[in-house]
């Protein structure tokens, strides 16, 4: 049997140690309890600071014509998302699209928009003899007001904005007052096409023509994220490569009917005077809005180019809308994965 003083001593010295060890184990314990409810709290923070800051969405839509409907399916995804649109700006399509969101007529809109079809957009179409446009544009109006009421633009419930051309002063435009129509109606008016508005001694034509996409023009909140939907552009080389595939295809059908219509039909129809100036002017918007993105740097930029969609493919809208859709959900992807 061990006893006496040596055997109490290391008794005594590993019962110390073993409360030592105890207390350091505490000690370490608190100490990463500590840091992790901190850690906890951070998370939480930052997951409700992403909540209600990120989710304010300052957004603005381009010019574009008829793929312009891709704003609504941009819009549809943004909200679909939790995102909340806090102020809107627009040019030409992007205008009106922007302008009946804030109106709170959407999907009043786009339902309108399924009923129109090649006959109905000819009954739209009030042909002019002008000798500076083609059209009046005064019938496409007052069509959308009948579901549509013009109010002040002031009187919205969220900021909103329209941007124009002055023809005379060779400047832009920013329509904040007024009528809302009168604001969309001046940027929509495209050149040669839609009579131009005249408003305060000015001559007011497409804002697509001098900022398509006004980055730098919406009304920005503290906390929101800055928004673009661009469709200005237009995927060119896929559609050359389209068509020659279909002349291609034409050239090789030994049927009676291609026959035919090769010999009415000649090759490079579509390069003609009017699709290189149509071109050469879409190019140079492309370009404008490219560097106003570089310029604005916006948190999420949906880069919505289209081959098989045109200017005036209004009849078309639901394909145009889920493009939209598409194209926006995988720009939203992008930023969250950024952010995370």
């Amino acid at each position: 049997m061990r006893c006496g003083i040596p055997y109490l001593l290391t008794f005594r010295i590993s019962d110390h140690i073993g409360y030592g060890l105890s207390l350091i184990r505490v000690q370490r314990y608190k100490f990463f309890s500590f840091h992790y409810s901190l850690f906890t709290i951070f998370c939480t923070f930052a997951s409700d600071f992403k909540e209600v800051m990120a989710k304010d969405v300052a957004l603005v839509l381009s010019s574009g014509g008829a793929r312009g409907l891709a704003h609504i399916g941009a819009i549809e995804e943004l909200e679909k998302n939790g995102y909340r649109i806090s102020s809107i700006a627009g040019s030409s399509m992007g205008a009106l699209i922007g302008g009946v969101y804030a109106a709170g007529k959407l999907q009043e809109f786009r339902d309108w928009m399924k009923t129109v079809d090649r006959k109905k957009m000819l009954e739209l179409t009030d042909f002019s003899l002008s000798l500076n446009h083609l059209v009046k544009g005064k019938r496409i109006i007052e069509a959308i007001m009948e579901f549509v009421p013009d109010v002040l633009i002031e009187d919205l419930p969220i900021p909103y904005c329209a941007v124009a051309t002055d023809l005379k002063a060779g400047r832009e435009v920013i329509i904040r007052k007024g009528s809302l129509f009168e604001a969309i109606r001046a940027s929509i008016s495209l050149p040669s096409f839609y009579e131009p508005v005249q408003r305060g001694g000015m001559i007011l034509i497409d804002g697509g023509v001098i900022n398509p996409i006004p980055l730098n023009r919406v009304k920005r909140h503290s906390g929101d994220i800055l928004v673009g939907i661009d469709v200005s552009g237009h995927d060119y080389k896929a559609q050359w490569e389209l068509q020659h595939e279909l002349q291609e295809r034409r050239k090789h059908d030994k049927s009676l009917k291609a026959q035919i219509l090769d010999k009415l039909i000649p090759d490079n129809l579509d390069f003609n005077y009017y699709t290189m100036l149509s071109r050469t002017s879409s190019l140079m918007i492309r370009q404008n809005s490219i560097l106003m993105a570089k310029l604005t740097n916006p948190d999420i930029l949906a880069d919505i180019q289209m081959t098989r969609y045109g200017s005036f493919d209004y009849h078309k809208s639901e394909k145009i809308i889920a493009i939209g859709r598409l194209k926006t959900a995988l720009a939203i992807s992008k930023y969250e994965h950024l952010i995370v």
